[in-house]
């Protein structure tokens, strides 16, 4: 919605419908192609006077994806809906939910319908071990795998399991054809490691695995293509050492538990196409050391509550607080940050470290400290080239010290384009917009065209909630990129 100087205002309703949903072609190039068993059946009777088919609208690559979401049995049941749902069938993603119950007779039925070169397997299994899950995954129907994801049902925890299954050995048969893996609940060998190589994999995502450090990083060097890698809670090491000429992305979660190694450093040695470092969850105790990463555009989450420490040659950044501050890292356009209370002071320090930011993506659910600048920061002002083009605010509350944190961008920053605030259902109001219209001084703004939108939908992905190796690809993970709900949008300008 868009409020004009005079006042009036005038609301804006959009259905968030699925136009703009794109999925990968899932479908495209795999499995077996229609045939004249294949055709549309007529239209049932009556079928012309009811309501339009909204589903059967929907391209085959989204419903492939619903398809690929649904347990096994439903999954297949689809095919009785119409003769399309066949073909959809046989080349959505292949997902066993493979409890005890499920016969052999049954996957193989499963596994033949699934046959053709590509294929993604999912497997979030519960029960999937022993000579069982050897003949599963050497099946022929699974030859020329793309996509693997085998986890243990310890996998489902919250720690790592006292004695992890030994991943079955039938799962590295995919080698040479992988381009996605994720392992979770497992342990890995030394000597299982030592015979791997992945000449096609691309994304690789340990979660609550058990590997030794001298396995990590022989598995990391056997995958000569890897781009986004992913470690999550995972334990049998204390330092990971980064040498690779093809990553780009790379998300870590460190580990404190009683059993076993703890994950506590992590050294980016040489990463020279690396643009993304994730830190995935509060990551209180991990060290991160960034010796060469020339092309790190992405950083977070940052938080002000932890012991953790980030350290760029001799700059020193530990929780939010900024030691040894020498070397500016210009390369850093966007910097996600948790604080717990919100700082501007923080922030601002921060901006010094990193000058050329241009999207800052802020979590605060505190009352906030005392955000006063205007005399503080006077000589800040005049020297410091704000560049921020966009900030996103989950929780904001429009109390003063929200408000003082807010105006400071709105004031200062000459080329914002849009600031987001995420506030609680009961402040999704025009009485709340009128009083923030005022107290944030949006006519006094430095960018004539800034605008600021207000939503109670989710205001940026949270990658830290069940994090998928999906989620390290795009250029800035912490992006929106569903639909918002019906009716969370209001978006405010001042005069133009």
């Amino acid at each position: 919605m868009e409020m004009e100087a005079g006042g009036r205002c005038s609301r804006k309703r959009k259905s968030a419908g699925l136009g703009s949903l794109e999925v990968g072609a899932a479908s495209e190039g795999r499995g077996p192609g229609p045939t004249a068993g294949d055709q549309e059946p007529p239209p049932l009777p009556g079928a012309e006077g009811g309501g339009s088919d909204r589903i059967s609208d929907l391209p085959d690559a989204v419903l492939g994806e619903i398809i690929s979401l649904l347990p096994t049995k439903q999954g297949a049941r689809t095919q009785v809906l119409a003769s399309r749902w066949r073909r959809l069938w046989r080349s959505s993603p292949l997902n066993l939910d493979c409890t005890p119950y499920l016969f052999d007779a049954i996957i193989s039925r499963i596994l033949a319908a699934h046959q053709g070169p590509g294929r993604r397997f999912c497997a979030p299994v519960y029960h999937l071990h022993g000579d069982r899950a050897e003949a599963w995954l050497r099946s022929p129907a699974l030859d020329n795998l793309q996509e693997l994801e085998l986890c243990s049902f310890m996998f489902y925890l919250p720690f790592p399991p006292a004695t992890p299954q030994p991943l079955p050995a039938a799962a590295f048969r995919f080698s040479d054809t992988l381009h996605v893996a994720t392992i979770g609940g497992h342990a890995l060998t030394d000597s299982t490691v030592q015979a791997l190589h992945f000449p096609k994999l691309q994304k690789l995502a340990l979660k609550r695995v058990s590997i030794s450090e001298t396995s990590l990083h022989t598995l990391i060097a056997a995958c000569p293509a890897l781009e986004c890698l992913m470690i999550y809670r995972s334990t049998g090491f204390l330092c990971v050492r980064i040498n690779s000429s093809s990553l780009r992305s790379i998300g870590v979660e460190g580990f404190s538990y009683q059993r076993g190694l703890e994950f506590l450093e992590l050294v980016l040695e040489n990463a020279p196409s690396l643009k993304s470092l994730l830190q995935l969850g509060s990551c209180g105790f991990l060290h991160i050391s960034v010796i060469s990463a020339p092309k790190l555009e992405t950083l977070g989450y940052l938080s002000s509550g932890s012991s953790s420490r980030l350290v760029f040659d001799s700059t020193v950044i530990q929780g939010f607080k900024v030691y040894s501050f020498t070397t500016a890292v210009c390369t850093v356009k966007i910097l996600a940050v948790d604080m717990k209370p919100l700082s501007l002071d923080l922030v601002i320090d921060l901006m010094r470290c990193f000058p050329c930011l241009e999207k800052l993506y802020i979590q605060s659910n505190g009352p906030g400290k005392p955000n006063l600048w205007r005399r503080k920061h006077q000589n800040l002002i005049r020297s410091l080239n704000i560049r921020l083009k966009t900030v996103v605010w989950r929780y904001y509350r429009g109390i003063k010290s929200h408000v003082d944190f807010a105006t400071f961008f709105l004031l200062n920053a000459r080329v914002l384009e849009l600031m987001t605030f995420e506030v609680d259902d009961n402040d999704y109001n025009e009485a709340f917009f009128a009083q923030q219209r005022e107290m944030l001084q949006v006519d006094s703004r430095a960018s004539r065209g800034a605008r600021l939108r207000f939503t109670s939908d989710w205001s940026y992905h949270n990658i830290s909630l069940d994090p998928s190796v999906h989620d390290l690809d795009p250029a800035d993970p912490f992006e929106r990129t569903q639909p918002p709900k019906a009716d969370t949008n209001f978006m405010l300008c001042g005069n133009c």
